[in-house]
């Protein structure tokens, strides 16, 4: 993400990609630990580095999109609303999704996909969606 966005649409932003996370591994029904796992690795891995938003904590914004990944779990959210929420965002701030950030949350739903017994149908179809929004953005 580009280091010139406000915390605000930052912290915003990093909340809505946990709702995609969320949407993709609930898709089938169920959040499986090894989906967990593999979001809690990639978000340190390749998240926290992407830049230096904080929350109003001083923490590192990424870690937003666990947060919001637990909370969503814990509050046994629906799959297509999460998916709705990410969408809808995604619209309204398409200048903070630069190719860099396209590539590296399919990478990351990929992987979380990919983590438990390979990617599913249901999980398949979502993939599609965020491929087709995301193509359908860079067609205007």
């Amino acid at each position: 993400m580009q280091k010139s966005n406000s915390n605000a649409v930052g912290n915003t932003f990093y909340q809505k990609v946990g709702n995609l996370f969320y949407a993709l591994a609930m898709s089938d029904g169920s959040v499986h630990s090894k989906e967990i796992d593999k979001l809690k690795s990639l978000v340190r891995e390749k998240w926290l580095p992407l830049d230096d938003i904080e929350d109003e904590y001083g923490t590192d914004a990424a870690f937003q999109v666990e947060i919001v990944f637990d909370w969503l779990l814990e509050n046994e959210k629906k799959s297509a609303e999460c998916f709705t929420d990410f969408t809808e965002f995604y619209k309204e701030h398409t200048g903070v999704f630069s190719d860099e950030v396209k590539a590296l949350i399919f990478e990351t739903a990929n992987a979380i996909a990919y983590s438990f017994s390979g990617k599913n149908k249901a999980e398949l179809i979502v993939l599609g969606k965020l491929q087709l929004l995301f193509q359908s953005e860079e067609t205007k």
